[in-house]
């Protein structure tokens, strides 16, 4: 019988880490329940300053409308249900349920006391050091409904 060769790479795959989610969201609550918020916050700061310096160098580059196409990108391969709203000198996000945390909840996984700051603080961190700022205007803890804004920076 002939050898059969079946060459795959990772690209030949969809893109689907939802169980990441759950692993974060355990390791948030064991940063939370060892070393306190600030400690949580810290880590996301970190992680979010060197994961995501591409996106911020584009956002400093092309304003808002990097972190649009970022954000459509994300929550198409994710599966999100979002409305987006842009002009130069606001982005404003509103997320029918987080992806995530529909997928934690659908699977059992328990969901972080302060998962909402993987989109809070990440956003701000995000936006360290470019003429724009993020604030979470609404955040529901059951679903991850969100309305994330994105604007300039005063002068």
């Amino acid at each position: 019988m002939p050898k059969e060769v079946m060459r795959r790479s990772a690209s030949d795959n969809a893109y689907l880490h939802k169980d990441f989610h759950g692993a974060l969201s355990a390791g948030l609550e064991y940063v939370h329940r060892r070393y306190g918020a600030e400690a949580v916050r810290d880590f996301l700061r970190q992680f979010a300053a060197s994961f995501y310096s591409p996106l911020r160098a584009d956002l400093r580059k092309r304003g808002l409308a990097a972190l649009k196409e970022y954000f459509e990108q994300i929550y198409r391969v994710e599966g999100g249900t979002m409305a987006i709203r842009c002009t130069p000198d606001e982005l404003r996000i509103e997320v029918a349920a987080c992806p995530a945390v529909t997928h934690m909840r659908a699977h059992g996984y328990a969901v972080a006391r302060m998962f909402n700051e993987t989109t809070k603080t990440v956003n701000e961190t995000i936006c360290e050091s470019t003429p724009f700022a993020a604030e979470l205007v609404g955040y529901d803890e059951q679903t991850g409904r969100s309305v994330q804004r994105f604007y300039r920076r005063s002068a």
